[in-house]
């Protein structure tokens, strides 16, 4: 079961790792334009306080339990993706993106049983 936990931790620190470094340095265009759809209209300010937030969350995903210092704090950042997937699909659905809705309910998911499995 612990391998499975940390594979699971690891796709999902890459896959909001990956979100969040685009979000701290690209443009929103560009940004659009690989189908992240949830920052169009975002103030740039909102978007780079979100990348930054989503790169530090899959920091949290990992590092805490595999280094055993505060391990607590893998299950928090696992809570804390998954809560923010409520709204991230909720604007999904707003704009009829529904292939994303599906992407943001794997995704609160896959958290809720890191954050069940580790605590």
């Amino acid at each position: 079961m612990d391998t499975i936990l940390w594979i699971l931790q690891a796709l999902t620190a890459f896959t909001f790792m990956y979100s969040g470094i685009c979000k701290s340095i690209l443009s929103e265009k560009e940004l659009v334009a690989r189908g992240q759809m949830g920052v169009e209209g975002l103030p740039i300010s909102l978007t780079r306080f979100i990348g930054i937030a989503e790169i530090l969350g899959a920091i949290g995903l990992i590092l805490p339990w595999w280094l055993n210092i505060v391990p607590l704090l893998t299950p928090v950042a696992a809570i804390c993706f998954a809560l923010i997937m409520i709204p991230a699909a909720r604007i999904h659905y707003k704009r009829r993106e529904y292939r994303n809705i599906s992407v943001n309910a794997v995704l609160f998911t896959i958290c809720m049983f890191i954050a069940y499995s580790r605590f």
